[in-house]
């Protein structure tokens, strides 16, 4: 009895936290930024199917961003262990590791002044967004490193 009542506890604290840790594999949660009309840690949609603005939209606000306006976009990782998973489940999802894909994105605002925004990627909209945004803005992405090089490019 007195065992699973810790179990449950545990379960308790542990899945809730496991739970928001990750952006959904295809969303984009909106991590920070310059711009101050959305809440930090914000899940939402980005979009790059309209021909002439980045958007992103969660819970009735919305980022649009006019391609032409970014002047630079940067992309890394930070893989990190499953910790919960491990406790839950398995201790072999030690071994394993979860990666969150940052994207972040310089750009002029109507008033021609530099704003930045920092998104967290869904692993489903990583490589789509990435190759996107190039085409559309003509600018190259920068990487942080050749491990995120290599893991948007799918080699």
């Amino acid at each position: 009895m007195k065992k699973c009542l810790i179990f449950a506890l545990l379960v308790s604290f542990v899945i809730p936290s496991f739970a928001l840790a990750s952006v959904g594999s295809k969303n984009t949660l909106f991590v920070g930024g310059t711009i101050n009309n959305i809440k930090v840690n914000t899940e939402g949609k980005s979009s790059t199917s309209d021909e002439q603005h980045f958007l992103f939209e969660a819970k009735g606000q919305k980022l649009i961003i006019p391609y032409s306006k970014i002047d630079g976009l940067e992309y890394g990782q930070k893989a990190g262990r499953r910790v919960a998973m491990a406790i839950l489940i398995s201790p072999f999802a030690l071994f394993s590791k979860k990666r969150k894909h940052f994207l972040t994105i310089n750009y002029l605002d109507e008033n021609e002044k530099q704003q930045a925004v920092v998104l967290e990627l869904g692993k489903d909209v990583v490589r789509v967004t990435l190759a996107s945004l190039e085409a559309r803005t003509g600018r190259k992405i920068e990487y942080q490193d050749e491990e995120a090089r290599s893991s948007s490019k799918g080699n």
